[in-house]
């Protein structure tokens, strides 16, 4: 093979150019090529110390109690639950509290999963309808550094693959505790270079609650690809279907007077229901001269839920349940290229490329209900919104031992909203657009062959939910409310090492700070937007990863983050974050030797801050994880998860605000409602049994 002058004596440079043509290269299947999951970024190739993918034993030997706990694969990222296995996982990840997915941007299979303008949450990003077995990548990002990187990505991005071909059929049925049953089915077959892949899994929970979780749930994947590892197509179907009822939060005080147990509940009627139905294409063409790739996606949602936080503290007598919908169908389509260049004489990469996406939302809403029947309309608005982006950048290489890159993104947001509640829908409807423009850098020195060194700056952004933009009242209290700006700028820069001696052993360090605008923010909770300041984040991460050897692995990763709003705080408040993560620790260790996988995972996620004085603080949450995987013969194997083996009492989420019980209301203690502690729990000790059956 003939490569352009230059490329030919600088493999690393072409490793850059082709890095991402290894996912490419997934999706299609000849029968003599073995498919392989992404490669660690590694010194010569990697453009920060934050990037990398995940190796395949590493998020696949890990127990995973729900599908959307693969992101903790990514370093520094915490994946918890706090309202029911059908609604997205809480996110957290260098001092944010990400909520369900704001600033942390999930794709699947190239679809995005986070929704703007949202019924729940701006950002949201609902991993349920993920099957983790048919995960064949994980590939990371962290910071505003590169232009490829879009809406919700400041704090970071994680990309899942699917796999296009399977070893061989396969069926596995799970049995675990609360009745827990879960059978997965999952085949591929291959002529010529065709492959045609399908999955379907069926899912059954009622969780350690007082009130059964009854959690319905059923998944299916269907594929068709076609062509070479450098040249083909695939077209893939996915549909999910999800119902459940949840436990909300519940006040800490009532657990500790024996009021409720520690898996009670105050509102039995609270939960949901989610669809989701897409229809999703791709095409590459890679080669010596670059790579090309085109996609598009379609994508029909559905989603209800009903949930209580603050009980009978703003309406005494039919309580504070209300319901949020969704209802959408997102379109979209994008293309990229990468091509070897000159540059003043000097090798290089130009990356460039463009997207749209269209989110039609028939209806965006928030009603107040008790018992899941609706009382009345808070919001019920129709929504149009269109992201239009374009990048480019272009790494250089200086010498065999720099490089660097810069880059620009530009995103325009075109939005239109509609009020549909009589009395402040049409005040509040409105339409506008906005449009940013990030530019990016990095350098990369390698000291020697073992270590190098980066630097990483860039703006970045995250939109904020179009209904905060074109606002003018709060529906709630019929008061002034303030507008949000659509699109909320963010600065982040980075100072990173990585230490490599063998293909065995990587460690990175990575120091990182973040600014951004405004921490305003569209509440979906309340119909209405937030106040927020301008803040600042900064921290440290450090990872390890050491193949001890054939039969043993071990990852260690540690992030220490500091959030802080910025400026004079007003009268009554403070500077801190509420609820930004502080301190992550996790530790794995794998052992694979002949018929027996083994896999022990520890997260620690440290307390932190509940309000702006520092004046409540979380408690830590610790968890281990145990992992066995036994292969009888080559048909049969069978499983062994066992979640929370210390049996911890940590919670997965912690919150601090007023709320009354109507307890507290017939006795009269309420008043304007009792501050406290408000927490869901973590589940406790419990094992899940597997067979899995190789046709």
């Amino acid at each position: 093979m003939k490569f352009p002058s230059g490329l030919g004596s600088k493999p690393w440079l072409l490793g850059a150019l082709l890095g991402s043509a290894a996912a490419s290269a997934q999706q299609t299947h000849l029968p003599a090529i073995e498919i392989v999951g992404p490669r660690d970024a590694a010194i010569g190739v990697a453009d920060s110390a934050s990037e990398g993918a995940v190796e395949r034993e590493s998020f696949q030997t890990r127990p995973k109690l729900r599908p959307g706990d693969i992101v903790e694969a990514v370093p520094g990222v915490v994946a918890t639950q706090h309202s029911g296995d059908g609604k997205a996982n809480q996110y957290f990840l260098r001092g944010f509290n990400l909520d369900h997915g704001t600033d942390f941007a999930v794709t699947v299979d190239g679809m995005p999963v986070n929704m703007p303008t949202h019924g729940h949450g701006q950002g949201y990003a609902d991993l349920n309808f993920l099957i983790p077995e048919l995960v064949s990548g994980v590939r990371y990002r962290k910071g505003p550094y590169f232009a490829e990187s879009g809406d919700f990505s400041l704090a970071g991005s994680a990309s899942l693959d699917y796999f296009s071909v399977l070893d061989a059929p396969f069926a596995e049925l799970t049995l675990g505790a609360n009745n827990f049953k879960r059978l997965l089915a999952a085949g591929s077959q291959t002529r010529e270079d065709q492959t045609w892949l399908g999955a379907i899994e069926i899912e059954g929970n009622n969780g350690p609650w007082d009130v059964p979780e009854n959690l319905r749930k059923v998944s299916a994947v269907a594929r068709y690809s076609q062509g070479s590892p450098t040249r083909g197509f695939s077209v893939t179907g996915m549909a999910y279907k999800s119902r459940w009822t949840s436990t909300d939060q519940v006040p800490d005080r009532l657990i500790d007077s024996g009021e409720l147990s520690r898996f009670g509940s105050l509102n039995p009627t609270d939960g949901g229901i989610t669809e989701r139905v897409s229809l999703s294409g791709k095409w590459f063409d890679k080669g010596p001269e670059g790579e090309t790739t085109i996609s598009a996606y379609a994508i029909a949602y559905r989603f209800d839920l009903f949930s209580d936080f603050t009980y009978f503290l703003d309406n005494p007598v039919n309580g504070d349940q209300f319901e949020q919908t969704d209802r959408r169908r997102i379109f979209g389509a994008q293309a990229a290229r990468s091509m070897p260049t000159k540059f003043g004489g000097l090798d290089g990469v130009l990356s460039f490329g463009a997207s749209w996406r269209g989110d039609r939302i028939s209806e965006v809403g928030l009603y107040d209900t008790q018992a899941r029947e609706r009382l009345s309309t808070v919001r019920n608005d129709k929504v149009s919104q269109d992201l239009f982006s374009v990048y480019g950048q272009q790494l250089v290489y200086f010498t065999d031992r720099l490089r660097g890159y810069a880059g620009v993104r530009g995103d325009m947001l075109r939005y239109r909203v509609d009020g549909r509640e009589p009395v402040y829908g049409a005040i509040n409807s409105g339409r506008g657009r906005d449009s940013i423009a990030s530019p990016k850098a990095g350098l990369a020195f390698a000291l020697t062959p073992q270590h190098e060194l980066y630097l990483n700056a860039g703006v970045g952004f995250h939109s904020n939910d179009v209904r905060g933009a074109t606002i003018a009242v709060d529906p709630a209290s019929g008061a002034a409310a303030d507008r949000v700006p659509a699109l909320v700028k963010g600065r982040g820069a980075e100072l990173g090492w990585r230490f490599q001696p063998d293909e065995n052993f990587t460690a990175t360090v990575a120091l990182w700070q973040l600014k951004l605008d405004s921490e305003l923010v569209y509440v979906g909770d309340a119909g209405t937007t937030e106040p927020g300041r301008a803040s600042s984040r900064r921290g440290i991460e450090a990872t390890l990863r050491w193949k001890l050897s054939s039969a043993w692995r071990a990852e260690f990763d540690g992030a220490v983050s500091r959030a802080r709003f910025k400026g004079l705080a007003p009268e009554g408040e403070g500077n801190y974050i509420d609820n930004a993560v502080e301190k992550v620790f996790a530790a794995g260790i794998t052992y694979t030797q002949g018929p027996l996988t083994t896999s022990l995972r520890l997260r620690y996620l440290g307390p932190r801050a509940l309000d702006s004085r520092n004046i409540e603080r979380s408690k830590a949450a610790t968890l281990l994880n145990l992992g066995l995987r036994y292969a009888v013969n080559p048909r049969l194997t069978l499983g062994l998860d066992v979640f929370n083996l210390a049996g911890k009492k940590g919670n997965d989420i912690e919150y601090a605000y007023a709320s009354c019980t109507a307890g507290e209301i017939a006795s009269g203690a309420c008043g304007e409602g009792i501050d406290g502690r408000h927490v869901h729990p973590m589940e406790p000790r419990s094992a899940r049994v597997s067979a899995r059956w190789t046709f």
